[in-house]
Order: structure tokens, then sequence, then C-alpha cells
């Protein structure tokens, strides 16, 4: 078994190489020299932590628009994308992004409310270089994915939800982000007087989330119930709603980060709510620990319209790997 952990290091190298890499390339290779020129941008560039959750005819943003792309580029770029996420992340991103056809419909906006205007940047050349990234983003969507040493950061990672549940057509009774919202829910709900005195820290929710595209999340004083003070049941629920935000990357590294939090960072987790305890009414919750923010937010539009983010403390666009990366070969 020992002659063979060498070839099983090299298959793991490589399949992280490869992970991070081929569909990447790929696309790239499958731009001509205009496309290329937008798409592909300096690592350094301000935009590259630069962000917002606005429709694009609100917020001007860098990189290419789906729009631009022809049938092959999409098809190569969904690869990319897959590649990057899990079934169900990319799932609720196809989910996101269809929801502007809702408001399409609803409002007569074709302009604002466009399939279309999302927008594809690559920072440096991922076919060379040991730090690169790229971003994914438009109305209700930030996917940022930044790969240092072949090793990659998923955050900050926003998804929101407007309507969050369709209210007419063909599509009524949609959902999108239910399970967010839905485990927040029972999770606050199952919670006694006592421990709802701790857990609830506004009667009033806030009418987005806290951090909002903040450049740079740093923790605070945690709000609420910490999980010690939950009961194992609750405990549990706690724990899958932190799954289900970690479950939109790939199951490997889901299950990866999954284990460390519950192993160095569990006592330290806090849930805290604001706002109404039921469906259809305005509500928030955060979940800090040592290491990420989760906040969760439903009360714009008479509280159909989901924000919800994932932020980590010093991982935002792979800043610690890159200064682990700087401390370990630029000394």
């Amino acid at each position: 078994m020992k002659k063979n952990i060498p070839f099983l290091i090299f298959l793991f190298l490589f399949s992280l190489q490869s992970y991070a890499t081929d569909p990447v390339l790929d696309f790239l290779n499958a731009l001509n020299d205009a496309q290329l020129s937008k798409t592909q941008l300096q690592f350094d560039d301000v935009s590259r932590e630069t962000w917002h959750y606005f429709p694009a005819t609100m917020w001007p943003r860098t990189g290419i628009q789906m729009g631009e792309l022809n049938a092959k580029q999409k098809e190569l770029f969904h690869k990319m994308l897959q590649h990057h996420l899990s079934k169900s992340g990319y799932n609720k991103t196809m989910d996101i992004m269809s929801l502007e056809n809702v408001l399409a419909e609803e409002t007569g906006d074709t302009h604002m409310r466009d399939i279309n205007k999302y927008h594809i940047s690559i920072y440096g050349d991922p076919a060379k270089d040991k730090i690169w990234s790229w971003t994914f983003e438009g109305h209700h969507i930030l996917l940022s994915f930044t790969s240092v040493d072949d090793e990659v950061s998923f955050t900050p990672r926003f998804f929101g939800a407007n309507p969050a549940i369709v209210q007419s057509g063909p599509r009524k009774g949609e959902h999108t982000l239910a399970m967010e919202e839905n485990l927040g829910l029972q999770l606050i709900n199952s919670l006694s007087s006592e421990q709802k005195t701790k857990a609830i820290f506004d009667e009033k929710a806030p009418w987005d989330i806290l951090t909002k595209n903040s450049v740079r999340v740093s923790p605070d004083s945690p709000k609420g119930i910490s999980l010690p003070e939950l009961s194992k049941s609750q405990q549990e629920a706690l724990l899958e709603l932190i799954h289900e935000y970690i479950s939109a990357v790939p199951d490997e590294i889901a299950k990866a980060r999954m284990t460390k939090l519950e192993s160095e960072e569990k006592q330290d987790i806090h849930f805290a709510w604001a706002g109404a305890t039921t469906l259809g009414k305005p509500h928030y919750y955060s979940i800090q620990g040592k290491t990420f923010l989760i906040e969760f937010d439903n009360s714009q539009n008479n509280a159909n319209h989901i924000h919800s983010v994932w932020r980590d403390f010093d991982g935002d666009f792979g800043r610690d790997l890159i200064q682990e990366h700087y401390a370990n070969h630029h000394q």
C-alpha cells in the first residue's frame, strides 16, 4: 500500500489542477479577440472585489455579458459553472436568473429585466498563473471563485430571489431559495420562549442584509443564541441550515468545510433573528461563526423578495489563500 501513496498524491494533485482550470480554459479558448479583451482582466483590477446584487442597468460591471456569447460559448460557460458548483448550487443559480423572465412579464420592462445581462469576468491567466479568479455576477447573483496554488475559495456568494414565491402565471407557487427560508423559520419556531428571548434581537426585520455589498466584512460581537444553548435537535437543525448554504459548492469541498466548521468553531456559532416568525411577513436571520457570516433577509416587496449571502471574514476573494501563498513563496 505504501508504494501507491506517491501515485495517489499525484492523482489528487492532478485532479485539483484539472478541477480548477480545464473548463475555464475551454471557455477562454472559445472567445474571439474582442470578447477576450472584455472577459480577461488583470488580477489586480479593482472590479475583482467590487460587486453588487443590483440589475446590470443599475450597477455597471466589467466582463462580458451572457447576451454577447454564441450558443457554443454559452454551452462552455455552463460547463464551467457546473464544474464549480454542486448540482443544487447550479440549479439555484438558474432558478434565480429565470426570475428575470417573471419580472419582465410582470413589469413589461425587458430592458432592465433581462436574463442575458449577467457578466462573466476572469482575472489573471488560469493557463499559467498560480493565482487567478473568475466571477459571475448580475441581478441577485454573485459567484466568486479564486484559485491559489490549485486551492479554491468560493466566497463571497450572494443569492437572491424576486419574487421569492411566484404569485401568478404558469409558474405560480414556485419558491426560490425555499430551503434557506423554511429551515430558518422552522428553527426559530422550535425555540422555547426563553430561547427566543436570546435569539430575537429586534422585533422589526431590517430592510436588507446588514452587510449589503461590502468589499470586506469583519466579525462583530455575535447576536442571538449560541449553538450550545440549543437542544440536540435544534443544534442539528442549525447545522442543517448552514449545510444548505455550504452545499452550493462541489460535494467534496462542502464536506471538507462542514467538517472543519463542526470540529473547530461549532461552540462559537450564534443564530440571531429579527422580525416576524411566519412566512409572508418581514423576517431576517444571521448565523455567525469564528470564520464566517450568513445573512438572510426577506422584507422587501411585502416580504416576497429574498437576499442571502455567505461571507468569510478572512477568506473572501481568496484573501487568506493569497496571503498564505505570498508568505510561503515570496519571503
